[in-house]
């Protein structure tokens, strides 16, 4: 059976108190809402505080927890290094960057607990920053994030040398950053140029939200992913707006102060053209088009984790035709995590259920969708 787990960075809270509260307050409940008899991943998202807050005994008890209730720890999201919710997060989601030897001590922290919880015989993976946020990356930085990544999957293989486990170190692509396009992503591990014994350490977290927003056909970036001989370590089953027309000036109610949402929009003649932000493609920061200029545009897509099961989201559409389409030509090996973590900041409006109703929903969505896709009743 496929795994499929969702993201607990949906829950606030960046202690690691604050995260066994969570899931004892909401993970039990989505199992039994969509696995009640067989064992459910978790897609965990787990902070540097959360990190260096784990003690060994912590650690131990987590995994008897899990145990006990019929969970397992499939993967972590180590993209967030700081707090995700509640305060001004915009482009300070990337750091400390690959850059910074903070993220390898960060990475490294993950990978010894993660390899800890696994069950034998499940490869494991650890979502991470594409690199760095575009703005104020050079040329010369590339040295620093060969030597920094090279000591993280050094340290994984290390761990499956010495546990038996398997993780790999996915790259998540994103808008506006070093990497953010399926074709960057190959150039990626060209310039990483890891050692064969160390390449399989590391790969991509395929997100469905980013990619869709950068208008890509999903079966040529999954072709183009396995001719590169590139591992996928886990898909992130997500969505973004998406607006025609008369639609796009009314994306605007959907700019709020935590996070960055990048807007990429096709004109008439096909040409695509890129802001870092609502506000700036609006005409903030004097950096925007004006009204006339973004009359040539015919579609605007932007990164905004929107409910998956939606196909309209009040004034504007979403990219769910991106996950019908992307989704039934995934390898079946392939652990699918759905990543829905921006409840909180929607117009009040348009929220919809409780988050644990919500979360049950995508799930069953996407189960739904996978298994019509298999011919399964």
């Amino acid at each position: 059976m496929r795994r499929l787990t969702y993201c607990t960075n949906i829950h606030p809270g960046e202690s690691w108190a604050d995260v066994r509260a969570n899931l004892e307050s909401h993970l039990i409940a989505v199992k039994a809402g969509v696995s009640p008899t067989e064992a459910f991943p978790i897609g965990l998202r787990l902070s540097a505080q959360a990190v260096d807050e784990l003690t060994d005994e912590e650690s131990r008890r987590f995994r008897e927890w899990c145990e006990v209730n019929d969970l397992y720890v499939l993967t972590v999201n180590g993209f967030p290094y700081g707090r995700f919710h509640g305060t001004s997060v915009k482009e300070r989601v990337y750091e400390p960057d690959w850059r910074s030897k903070e993220r390898v001590a960060y990475t490294r922290g993950i990978a010894d607990r993660l390899v800890e919880w696994l069950p034998e015989g499940v490869p494991g993976s650890i979502s991470t920053a594409p690199i760095a946020f575009t703005n104020g990356f050079a040329e010369d930085d590339w040295p620093h994030v060969r030597a920094n990544v090279r000591a993280a999957v050094e340290h994984l293989d290390d761990l499956a040398q010495r546990h038996g486990r398997s993780i790999v170190l996915a790259f998540e692509p994103e808008s506006a950053c070093v990497v953010e396009t399926t074709e960057q992503a190959v150039e990626l591990f060209d310039r990483l140029a890891l050692p064969p014994a160390l390449a399989s350490r590391a790969g991509l977290c395929f997100d469905c939200c980013h990619q869709a927003v950068e208008f890509e056909d999903p079966a040529e970036s999954l072709r183009t992913i396995q001719a590169a001989g590139i591992v996928i370590g886990k898909v992130q089953v997500s969505s973004a707006l998406h607006a025609h027309g008369e639609e796009i000036e009314r994306l605007l109610q959907f700019d709020e102060p935590t996070y960055l949402h990048q807007v990429v929009a096709r004109d008439v003649d096909g040409a695509l053209h890129r802001a870092a932000d609502l506000p700036e493609f609006f005409g903030g920061n004097g950096r925007g088009r004006d009204a006339s200029t973004r009359s040539s545009i015919e579609e605007c897509r932007v990164h905004f984790h929107v409910p998956i099961f939606a196909e309209h989201l009040g004034p504007c559409g979403t990219t769910r035709f991106f996950l019908e389409d992307v989704l039934p030509r995934l390898d079946p090996a392939i652990p699918l995590e759905v990543e829905t973590y921006s409840f909180d900041v929607l117009p009040e409006d348009l929220r919809m259920s409780s988050v644990g109703d919500s979360i049950v929903r995508e799930l069953r969505w996407a189960r739904q969708r996978i298994d019509a896709s298999h011919g399964r009743p």
